[in-house]
């Protein structure tokens, strides 16, 4: 079973284990975008200063400009509220992971490339925007669970 419904898995689990899935959950988020943050602003600062090659210099610049948004994002996820529902819990811990383990590799994988990795990391890059794609679907999904009741159904328009 992956680690983040190891985290969130409500069967046999007190109210007090779940909340400490959850911090951890947050902890993984915020230390995941702190990285991706620092990784995005000293890549920005070495482009600029340290890389004189054009083809080094547009690799790092596509990757900052999604790697710091991503940065930003994560911290939005940590700072949403854990649902009492396993399966909304269960949906923003992988939109999460998806998220932080897909921006990590799409920019990693692209700043590795303009400071001279070899062609076969091109084939990182593909996978980690996969990824950066299921998070926001899962996203997408976690928000359409949160507008159902504990039943499954939609509420009731007022």
């Amino acid at each position: 079973m992956s680690w983040w419904f190891k985290i969130y898995r409500q069967d046999a689990k007190s109210a007090k284990e779940r909340i400490s899935g959850a911090k951890r959950m947050r902890r993984l988020l915020i230390v995941a975008a702190g990285l991706n943050g620092l990784a995005a602003v000293t890549a920005g600062a070495a482009a600029q200063h340290l890389w004189v090659d054009e083809a080094a210099r547009a690799l790092a610049e596509t990757a900052i400009r999604y790697e710091l948004p991503h940065a930003a994002a994560l911290v939005a996820l940590a700072a949403l509220p854990a649902s009492s529902r396993r399966l909304t819990r269960g949906l923003l811990a992988l939109a999460g992971a998806a998220l932080g383990l897909g921006v990590t590799l799409f920019a990693g994988s692209l700043y590795a490339l303009a400071a001279g990795a070899p062609p076969a990391v091109t084939h990182i890059v593909p996978a980690g925007g996969s990824l950066m794609i299921l998070g926001w679907g899962l996203l997408l999904a976690y928000g359409a669970a949160l507008g159902r009741d504990a039943s499954g159904e939609k509420p009731a328009r007022q």
